[in-house]
């Protein structure tokens, strides 16, 4: 088999193009989180604490001597990528668990009623031959 045809069968087997899908629509959903965080929930959330715009935290480790530029540690940065995550995960969260309620309730109502055990099979025909014997007979 040559390489060519054996690359082909793997990338379009169905879980790798499931995967590529997924991964693009992750992307897509990852741009609209961070806007709706950037955008929407942050500046409230600024105004809540006086103004503050997190990204403008930062520590000067060593101030810029001429052409050497500063070292700067950015926390701030990091603030607003922890926020990013946290929202991100609490939306898939959510995108997850409405998913897995709706494909609960498709299920239940076209589950068909289980068969019953040889067991229970075998009780429901002794009570039916005792119902003959104990009724009367014309």
């Amino acid at each position: 088999m040559s390489l060519m045809k054996e690359f082909r069968e793997f990338a379009m087997r169905g879980n790798v193009v499931d995967l590529a899908v997924g991964v693009i629509i992750g992307a897509a959903f990852g741009k609209i989180v961070s806007s709706l965080v950037a955008d929407i929930i942050m500046p409230p959330l600024g105004l809540l604490l006086g103004g503050i715009d997190f990204k403008q935290f930062h520590w000067v480790l060593r101030e810029a001597e001429g052409a050497v530029p500063a070292v700067v540690m950015n926390y701030g940065s990091f603030i607003q990528s922890v926020f990013d995550f946290v929202i991100v995960a609490f939306a898939i969260f959510a995108a997850i668990k409405l998913m897995n309620r709706l494909r609960r309730k498709e299920e239940e109502k076209s589950a068909a009623p289980p068969k019953p055990t040889a067991e229970e099979t075998l009780l429901a025909e002794i009570r039916d031959l005792l119902k003959e014997q104990q009724s009367p007979r014309l």
